[in-house]
Parts: structure tokens; sequence; C-alpha cells
């Protein structure tokens, strides 16, 4: 006997003899997360049904009265009154639910020559654009603020480090343009998978296509999109697109743990390089004079969250036969939550770059402990004629006479540094050092010394930072 249930049911609801259960319904349902597609959804259904009028699908009236039945559904969705149904399973149903409850056989029109796999993939696509768009201009604070700290502290020398051991003197200006280098990497990548989000989907249909007159180009047209998907059945199925960008959000987010991760050891105050403004910061519950560097670790920490999204999404889509398969309807949570964490890590971050209190003399101490300018001391021995294995041997020997005498390297008198050096060992004179070699011993010789393009000279830090505001178009 053929169950007869209420007509307050599926879409497909005359193809079966049973409801489905409560159970299946909560856990097939996506509206309660997907209904942040709404807005994207109602943009595409209006191009959708502009298109269908155009082409003499639907008639200009049905046209005219699903604009004004989903200019109030807009409404009510901004204005929090629309009621949201399980029932209806997703955004899609929902709204066009209650268009028809608005205005009758016209909203039942709407669905014409489309699918809920094309339209979906549509929403999710202007949804993944519109926030691409909006991480760009973040990506581009965040390089902002950076820019901002590092012209004030372009001569500001602090320890350059290799295995986390003082290597030689650069100054903070140019250590935190190596992070502007990585965001603006990550913004041209950002711009780049822009390109193939920016490809429409609808007009697909289920996999196929449609039979009915449709314009895929001119519905492209209207929604601003770049071009239309090419086949129907890559169309529907395609999630390219959300794990290229994960992947692009991994790196924004790698690099803002290892911004992180610095930040971190240098509020430590075994370095005590900087401080971090309180509002960033958190106490001890139980140890009164703590100050911890929570917004960096908690980002440090979302980096493995983000991370997991990428290999969420690339393990959804391994197995699945063409084309679409409702293991899709798994991509949603990941990448939503993967634009969230990283709007929020951005936005964040560039308040908190900006209030950065740097410590110039605990920096410059800490250089001037690990013997920073031994390199420039052999390559002065090389300039006069030392060949630069044996300038190497006999500056490591200096270096164990200031370990033996407890002194650094600039603090050697023209004597104790040809004695220090062990010339005549290495079969050289004495004659090799005198007073002007200890000039380069100095940090700021040693900066200054570096006078190319890429290289941490005051003035050339100061230029890096011109150009990268040229390029981005960003004021100073």
């Amino acid at each position: 006997m053929t169950n007869q249930w209420s007509k307050k049911q599926e879409a497909w609801s005359a193809r079966f003899n049973e409801p489905m259960s409560e159970l299946v319904k909560r856990y097939t349902a996506s509206v309660f997360f997907d209904k942040r597609l709404a807005e994207f959804d109602i943009q595409g259904s209006l191009a959708h049904a502009t298109m269908l009028a155009e082409c003499k699908v639907i008639s200009p009236e049905d046209l005219a009265s699903i604009q004004k039945g989903m200019q109030q559904i807009l409404a009510e969705i901004q204005g929090g009154q629309f009621e949201w149904q399980l029932d209806l399973e997703d955004v899609h149903l929902n709204i066009e639910r209650r268009l028809t409850d608005l205005i009758g056989d016209a909203g039942k029109r709407l669905h014409t020559g489309r699918s809920r796999n094309d339209q979906v993939a549509t929403d999710i696509r202007l949804f993944l654009r519109h926030e691409v768009d909006r991480i760009q201009s973040l990506l581009k604070g965040l390089i902002a603020a950076l820019l901002g700290v590092a012209e004030q502290h372009h001569a500001t020398v602090m320890p350059g480090f290799t295995h986390l051991q003082v290597a030689q003197p650069v100054t903070f200006g140019h250590h935190l343009l190596a992070y502007a280098e990585m965001f603006e990497r990550d913004l041209e990548r950002m711009q780049d998978c822009r390109k193939r989000i920016n490809r429409m989907p609808l007009g697909a249909a289920a996999l196929a296509g449609t039979t009915f007159p449709i314009n895929r180009n001119r519905t492209c047209e209207l929604l601003g999109f770049e071009a239309p998907t090419r086949n129907s059945l890559d169309s529907v199925s395609d999630r390219d697109f959300a794990i290229e960008f994960c992947a692009a959000a991994s790196l924004v987010m790698m690099h803002i743990s290892r911004l992180s991760e610095e930040l971190i050891v240098w509020m430590s105050p075994r370095f005590a390089f900087i401080d971090l403004p309180d509002r960033f910061c958190t106490g001890s519950s139980i140890m009164p004079q703590k100050k911890n560097p929570d917004v960096p670790e908690l980002a440090r920490g979302k980096t493995g969250r983000v991370y997991g999204h990428l290999t969420g999404l690339l393990t959804l889509m391994k197995g699945q036969p063409l084309a679409y398969n409702k293991d899709n309807q798994e991509d949603k949570e990941p990448l939503f939550d993967t634009v969230d964490t990283l709007v929020d890590t951005l936005t964040i971050f560039a308040e908190m770059v900006e209030g950065i209190r740097v410590k110039p003399e605990n920096m410059k101490r800490a250089t001037l402990e690990g013997y920073a300018t031994a390199t420039d001391l052999a390559d002065a021995l090389v300039k006069r004629g030392m060949p630069f294995r044996d300038a190497h041997e006999a500056v490591a020997r200096a270096v164990r006479y200031c370990d033996e005498h407890a002194c650094g390297l600039e603090a050697l008198t023209v004597q104790q540094l040809q004695e220090a050096l062990h010339l005549g060992e290495l079969g050289y004179s004495d004659d090799l050092v005198d007073s002007t070699l200890l000039a380069v011993l100095t940090l700021e010789g040693s900066l200054n010394a570096r006078n190319h393009i890429g290289g941490t000279n005051p003035q050339q830090v100061l230029a890096a930072v011109h150009a990268s505001r040229q390029r981005l178009d960003l004021k100073a």
C-alpha cells in the first residue's frame, strides 16, 4: 500500500513510498551551515531567471514576480526573520519553497534548466570569489603594517640567525621585510587562484546540460564570471578551486605561524626584543607576573586546523567517480572554516604588528654577543689578497681567541687582532691587519657594507619599503 504523506516534503517525494527518517534528515541536511550561501544563491537565481526570460523560457511576468519575491526573501534573511526548515534540507530548497509560497507557480518555474548540482557549484564559487577579494585586501593590510614598522626600524640592528644561532647583523626592518615578501607571494597566489574560481558552472544542470534554449554566456555576464565552464560533467563535480584556495590559505597560515613563532621567542625575557600590546595577550590564573602571547600561539595552532581542512578536501575528492556525489556536501564546512580562520587571523595580525614595541638596546646587545661580524672580517681579509678558505680559518681562530678571553671581535686592538688571527701560522704577514680593518668589525659597518638590492643596508631597506608600496599601491 502506498504511503501518502504530507505534501510538505522533499522535492522528489513522489518517487518514494515512505518519508525519510528524522535521523537521516539530520544526517543529510546541510541547511544549518549552507544557509551562509543564501545571498549568493539569490544572486545566482536572479541571473538565471533573467537569462531564462531573455531566452523566452519563462515570461516577463514570471521574471518580475521572481525578482519581487527574491527581494522580500533577501530582506527576511538579512533581517533575521527567515524561517529555515530542516525538512527542506538545504539553502536552495528553503529559498525556493519560500519563493513559491510568496509568488505561486512563477516560483516553481525558476528551477527550469538547472539542477541543484550546478546551482550549488555556482553559489560556492560566488561565495569564494567574494571572500578571496576580501582576503586580498586583508593581506595588503598586513603587508602595509609590516612595511610601516620596517620603515620605522630600517636602521635598528638585530642579530640575524641561522640554526637559531647569531649569524650576521641585520636590521629589524630588513627582517620584517622578509615576511612582507612572503605575504606578497601569498597575495599573488590568491590573485591567481581567483582566476580558476571565476568560472561559471550554471547551465551544466545535473551533469549533461539542459534541453532548454539557455544562454550561458549571458548568465556568465550577469554574474561577473570570466567564462562558463567547458564540460558539464566536470562543472558539477569539480572542487579543485576550493582545494586550491585551501592550499593557498595553508601557505598564508604557514607564514603566519613562522611570524608567530618569532614573536613568541622575541617576547620571551631570554630575548626581550619586543613587547606586544596588552590587548593581544593574557595572564596566568596562578602566576600574576605572566604576560602570555596568546594570539601568536593560537594562530600557530590554527595553522594545523587549516592544514587539516586542505587534507580533508583532498581526501573527500580522491575516490569520487563522475559526476556529482553526495560526498561533496562535506566541502562546505571546512571551506567556510578556512575562510573564517584566515580572515580573522589576518585582521588581528595587521593590528597587532602595528602595535609591536621594539627594544633596540636588547637587540643590539644580543647581536654583539655572537661574533656577528666574523664574516665581515673574513671578507675584508679576502679583499686584501687572502683566499677565502684561509680567511675563514684565520677568523675561526680569532673567534676562539675571543672565547678564551671573554671579549668580542669589535673590542680587539690591532695588536690583539694580529695575535688572534695567527696569520704567521697560515703563511701571512701581520701587515694585513691595520686600524682600518677594525671598522669592518662594527655593527654599523657590517650593515652599511651590504649595499645592494635585497641587502640589509638601511638605505636599501627604505628603498625596499618604497618599492613594495609602489607594487601594491599602498599609502605610507
